[in-house]
């Protein structure tokens, strides 16, 4: 499957021969984290392939560059766009894109993040997420260290995402708030720009100097930057790492789950939310009027659930459920881990 870029490659599901029925565009944020482009985007596409042969998809990810999305809006929306699935580099500059399609007779479904007078709304809840981010934090560290000798605190870091991005606003308050009433010092919070591992490596280095032996706990507010932290920890020599969290459920994190690096992570079923966005598009497309059991600031929304994955899950959670095999996981690097597990070897089931 083609698809447009900031470059101006043109894409499309049509089946060939089939009758054209109208074009939807697929607007993704950025690369760095790897479900857009291994589950959002393919998902989607294949979605609309089977409901809608007769529809085209213009495909375009922005680069975590807001300028460059509303160019590629624009774009597609020239091209005859009916109804663009955006998911916002920049949730307020986002609001001008709403605007140009209500103009030219297009809808708008907000894909992940919330964009004022967006049709609809296909997500999570991620104050949600941050509290079980959170609890699951406040539950390893005190398990990890039980009463310390010297009477200390246990202490942790929150690694947030974009200061820019409300899901990450929204993540953090749900994380304060199981924090709330815990005997737990936070020593230190940091948004990470455009969530990148790499900055998320930086300051947590600096935290781990700045907070010798202080740090039992990292709250890390998605996979990327939770292993960014752990590279950090492990830099300095720390056996075992802080207790990490995070979220996304990327194939990286389920191995690093597996081999005690990472204690959690939220899997959030992005196949499912792409399929569900697909879905909706089409009815759009065709002048439904889908209902919605969820209004968010005036915005019918579709609320998805998340589920928490630490080591005893995964089996359960992830291969049980298709999400990835045994295979893809127990590379030879975690052929051990998996044993361990259960995943492979004799304890399989």
């Amino acid at each position: 499957m083609g698809g447009c870029s900031s470059g101006g490659a043109g894409g499309q599901a049509a089946a060939e021969g089939a009758a054209p029925e109208g074009t939807i565009g697929l607007l993704l944020p950025e690369a760095q984290t790897a479900r857009y482009e291994a589950s959002d985007r393919p998902t989607f596409v294949s979605v609309v392939d089977r409901r809608c042969p007769g529809c085209t998809v213009l495909y375009a990810n922005a680069g975590q560059d807001a300028a460059a999305q509303l160019q590629q809006a624009e774009s597609m929306l020239a091209q005859g766009a009916d109804v663009l699935v955006l998911d916002a580099v920049d949730t307020v500059a986002a609001a001008g894109i709403v605007v140009q399609a209500e103009r030219l007779g297009a809808q708008v479904i907000a894909y992940d993040r919330f964009v004022d007078g967006a049709d609809y709304y296909v997500s999570y809840d991620y104050e949600f997420i941050g509290f079980l981010l959170g609890s699951a934090l406040v539950g390893a560290v005190n398990e990890r260290v039980g009463d310390t000798a010297d009477g200390e605190r246990p202490g942790v870091l929150l690694v947030h995402g974009s200061a820019t991005e409300p899901n990450a606003l929204a993540i953090a308050a749900g994380t304060r708030r199981a924090l709330e009433g815990e005997d737990i010092d936070v020593l230190a919070e940091h948004y990470t720009p455009d969530w990148s591992p790499d900055k998320a490596t930086e300051w947590t280095e600096a935290m781990l100097t700045r907070y010798p032996g202080q740090v039992d706990g990292i709250l890390a507010a998605n996979d990327g930057i939770a292993g960014g932290a752990i590279a950090a920890a492990k830099a300095a020599g720390l056996d075992p790492v802080p207790v990490t969290t995070g979220q996304d459920g990327e194939l990286a994190a389920v191995q690093r789950i597996l081999a005690g690096d990472q204690y959690m992570t939220v899997y959030k079923a992005t196949d499912q939310q792409a399929q569900t966005a697909a879905e909706l598009a089409v009815r759009l497309l065709r002048g439904e009027d889908p209902r919605a059991a969820v209004v968010i600031k005036g915005v019918p929304t579709m609320l998805l659930a998340p589920r928490a994955v630490a080591a005893a899950d995964v089996q359960h959670v992830i291969v049980d459920g298709r999400v990835y095999s045994t295979e893809q996981i127990c590379v030879p690097a975690y052929e051990a881990a998996c044993e361990r597990a259960g995943l492979i070897g004799q304890e399989a089931s």
